[in-house]
């Protein structure tokens, strides 16, 4: 990626392991790249349907078996995970498109949502946020979206997609506040990454929006994780580093 330049993770200790989820879709791709153009971690670990082994939130045992992988790099290594980055979601299909009213809510496309966007990214916590350490900064990051915030909808529509992220923001505060009892300087957050030039959200950009482009807001995304404290925690910012409303 031609735009991809180093960012700082200074606030993070050296030498320790990141992991991205997602990460052969659009903006994981852009996290894979970044974190390795850091500089700033032994090792850039990848997980998602076509990496080996395979994480498909679709497929608990899968979620498990990497985050086993994750638990022996680390020991092999003999260093601490501190950054994981979920990037994974799920918005349209070939079969299904956001619903624009109540008539066009289908059960089995609101259960997908919820299973990629929230069942699934509760899995991922449930596995990998037990890998962080009980010392130092560390966060557990995953991709939530604008439009999942009750406070902020003025417009309605999208049903099961604003739904299921706002079901995974509370999941988000709940793991927070467990992490803080044993981990006082773990994270927990919701990302808002904005409208990112990728299969997802790309057909929705509508004119007059900020569309950005997978490497330009994975920089902004780190940077805002880089500037977070423990007193974040359960937290759900955009990518400028603003706090949203649940």
């Amino acid at each position: 990626m031609s735009d991809t330049s180093p960012v700082s993770l200074q606030s993070f200790a050296r030498n320790d392991i990141a992991i991205a989820i997602g990460a052969t879709g659009g903006i994981g791709r852009a996290f894979v790249e970044l974190l390795h153009a850091s500089s700033h971690f032994a090792k850039v670990l990848e997980y998602a349907r076509a990496t080996d082994p395979c994480l498909d939130l679709t497929h608990p045992h899968s979620i498990a078996a990497c985050a086993e992988d994750a638990k022996s790099h680390a020991r092999d290594l003999g260093c601490n995970i501190s950054l994981i980055i979920d990037a994974t979601g799920y918005l349209h299909d070939e079969q299904f498109q956001p619903e624009k009213s109540l008539r066009q809510i289908d059960a089995d496309y609101m259960a997908k949502q919820f299973q990629i966007n929230a069942i699934g990214p509760a899995l991922l916590m449930k596995h990998f946020c037990p890998l962080l350490p009980r010392q130092g900064k560390s966060v557990f990051a995953t991709l939530s979206a604008k439009v999942g915030s009750i406070g902020d909808n003025r417009m309605g529509g999208w049903y099961g997609y604003r739904a299921a992220k706002a079901a995974l923001n509370q999941l988000v505060k709940c793991t927070a506040i467990e992490l803080a009892r044993s981990k006082r300087e773990a994270l927990c957050i919701a990302l808002h990454p904005g409208t990112v030039d990728t299969e997802l959200s790309g057909p929705f950009a509508k004119s007059g929006l900020n569309v950005q482009r997978p490497a330009q807001a994975t920089a902004n995304m780190l940077a805002v994780i880089d500037g977070l404290t423990a007193e974040n925690s359960g937290g759900f910012f955009a990518y400028n580093g603003q706090e949203l409303p649940w």
